[in-house]
């Protein structure tokens, strides 16, 4: 870590501090039965998750994650249509918050940390989640992936943040549980800490060599607060 005190705390949502994945297949399934097409188990879903709402759905069109193709416009945006609106109206329906993220949180909180979500996900979702799941009274400020013109693993939203609260990268860390998080604060020379669960596509996300990694978000208090020597 920075040798300079950590002063804000950039968190990413899905897969780090929440576990959408039950909603975010159950809204996909749901556009893939309205379009008369295949529907997909929720682990394979899961392995398509991490990069916006418009990749999701391209994928879940593709049935792969890898798409080597263009998807049809019109197809796109009929799909999209359908997936986001299933999906405002069932946002929290079996989303829930990881062991350990409220109570890390509240533990942030009350030693002055500025906490921040960055997400990929479409930002007009995060205050209805965070608030059903009563973490909005820790959250300073969060963006979405359609916030800026660029999303992780670009590391203009990490760049954007400092901007924000005016203060220098070295004084923050990204936290989150995919190559995105970790590329993106690569790429800003930002200091990162993986979770070892979440989605990142089935990779294990030590091959992108984090600062370090955790099993469970408590675990971050003694690497932030600076009482480890790991």
């Amino acid at each position: 870590m920075s040798a300079k005190p950590i002063t804000t705390i950039l968190f990413d949502l899905d897969g780090t501090l929440i576990d959408s994945a039950p909603d975010l297949c159950g809204s996909i399934n749901h556009m893939l039965a309205k379009l008369d097409r295949e529907s997909f188990d929720d682990d394979m879903i899961h392995h398509w998750v991490g990069n916006g709402a418009q990749m999701l759905v391209s994928r879940a069109l593709a049935g792969k994650r890898d798409i080597k193709c263009e998807i049809d416009s019109s197809l796109l945006d009929k799909a999209m249509d359908i997936f986001l609106s299933h999906y405002k109206e069932n946002l929290c329906v079996d989303t829930y918050l990881y062991d350990g993220v409220k109570d890390t949180l509240k533990k942030l909180k009350g030693l002055e940390y500025q906490i921040v979500i960055v997400t990929n996900k479409p930002v007009e979702f995060v205050q209805p989640i965070i608030c059903r799941l009563g973490i909005d009274e820790y959250i300073d400020y969060f963006i979405g992936g359609n916030s800026l013109s660029s999303k992780k693993p670009d590391p203009a939203p990490l760049l954007h943040i400092c901007e924000h609260f005016d203060i220098e990268i070295d004084k923050c860390v990204m936290i989150g549980d995919s190559k995105n998080d970790i590329l993106a604060a690569r790429a800003c020379d930002m200091d990162s800490i993986a979770v070892s669960y979440g989605y990142n596509y089935g990779e294990d996300i030590s091959i992108y060599e984090p600062d370090f990694i955790v099993d469970s978000l408590a675990d971050i208090m003694p690497i932030i607060t600076g009482k480890t020597n790991a």
